[in-house]
This record gives C-alpha cells, sequence and structure tokens, in this order.
C-alpha cells in the first residue's frame, strides 16, 4: 500500500531540518544581544518573581537539555520537540482525514 503523501511535504521536512540544524545558532545569537523570554521579564518588573513557587519542572528548561553544554543541549531540544510536534500534528491530521477516507 503506497502512502499518498503531498507534493509540498519534502520542501517542509527539509525547511524544518535546516532550522532544527541552526537552533543552536539561534541560541548562541539570543545569548549574544541579552535576550530574555517577554513574560519573565514582565514577572520580574511587577516583582511576580518574589512570590513564585514552581509546580513541576519543564521537560527542557530554557530549551536545552541539562547535563548537556548550549548548542548540543539546544539542539537535542530542536530535534526532540519538532519530532514531538511532526508526531502530534501527523497524529491529528490522520484522525481527522480518516472520516474523508471513508466516504470517498
Amino acid at each position: 500500500m503506497a502512502l499518498n503523501r503531498p507534493d509540498w511535504l519534502p520542501r517542509a521536512l527539509a525547511a524544518l531540518l535546516v532550522l532544527t540544524l541552526l537552533a543552536p545558532v539561534f541560541g548562541w545569537a539570543a545569548g549574544q544581544v541579552g535576550y530574555a523570554e517577554p513574560l519573565e521579564n514582565a514577572a520580574e518588573t511587577t516583582g511576580a518573581t518574589e512570590h513564585a513557587t514552581a509546580i513541576g519542572t519543564a521537560l527542557f528548561p530554557d530549551y536545552g537539555v541539562p547535563g548537556l553544554g548550549g548548542a548540543t543541549g539546544t539542539f537535542v531540544s530542536a530535534v526532540v520537540g519538532t519530532a514531538l510536534t511532526l508526531l502530534l500534528g501527523a497524529g491529528i491530521g490522520h484522525l481527522l482525514g480518516a472520516d474523508t477516507d471513508q466516504r470517498q
């Protein structure tokens, strides 16, 4: 059974691959310009960080992997995040497309 793939899929996957490979560069550049998350900035400005309590840990805190270096951790985080997003999107697309396949 051959899969019916859209003709734009290879270009989209190539673009995702390029962006994933460039993730460490984006992380480095953000550090060079002193970028901080806007929500974190707002929390610090309003004093909300003084009263904050952690309720859990993130899978990839600060877009990295604990124990790995900056660029390596950012790259692994980008690969895993991209893969999970693609799998979730493909799964939802498959579920939504299942009804249209049965009607044809």
